[in-house]
C-alpha cells in the first residue's frame, strides 16, 4: 500500500519535474491510499491558481485510490504521532494513517526524513 502526501499529489497534479517521484505510487491506484485531509490540502492550493472546474477533477483523480476519512480512533493516533514525531495536525494524521495500514508514505516534506515507513525526497 501507498500513501502520497499531499506536496507529492501537487507535484503529480502540476505535472512539475518532480512529478516523477510520486507517479508509481499514485498510479498504482489498487495499492493507493487517500486521507480526506490530503484532498484538504490539495484543493486548498490547487484553487489558489486553477478553475474551480479543473481543481474538482484532479480530486476526482485522488478519489481514484481509497479514500480514507479521520475517525476518532485515527485523530487518536494521529495525536500520538504528532507528540512522538513533533508533527503538525495533517502531517500526523496521513503519517499515522500510513502506519496504520502499513503503507509506504511518499512525501518531500522534511518533516518526515527518516521516519520509518518513509519514502522522503530531498528538495534541491
Amino acid at each position: 500500500m501507498n500513501l502520497v502526501d499531499s506536496s507529492g499529489w501537487i507535484e503529480y497534479l502540476m505535472d512539475t519535474d518532480r512529478a516523477d517521484l510520486f507517479a508509481a505510487a499514485i498510479e498504482d491506484r489498487h495499492h493507493l491510499l487517500v486521507p480526506t485531509i490530503a484532498l484538504f490540502e490539495v484543493h486548498k492550493v490547487l484553487s489558489r491558481s486553477l478553475p474551480e472546474a479543473l481543481v474538482k477533477q484532479c480530486l476526482d483523480v485522488m478519489r481514484l485510490g481509497r479514500v480514507l476519512d479521520l475517525t476518532d480512533a485515527r485523530a487518536v493516533a494521529a495525536a500520538r504521532a504528532a507528540r512522538q514525531h513533533r508533527l503538525a495536525l495533517a502531517d500526523a494524521a496521513m503519517y499515522s494513517m500510513a502506519r496504520e495500514l502499513d503503507a509506504r508514505f511518499w512525501t518531500q516534506d522534511i518533516d518526515y526524513q527518516g521516519l520509518p515507513g518513509v519514502n522522503f525526497f530531498q528538495k534541491n
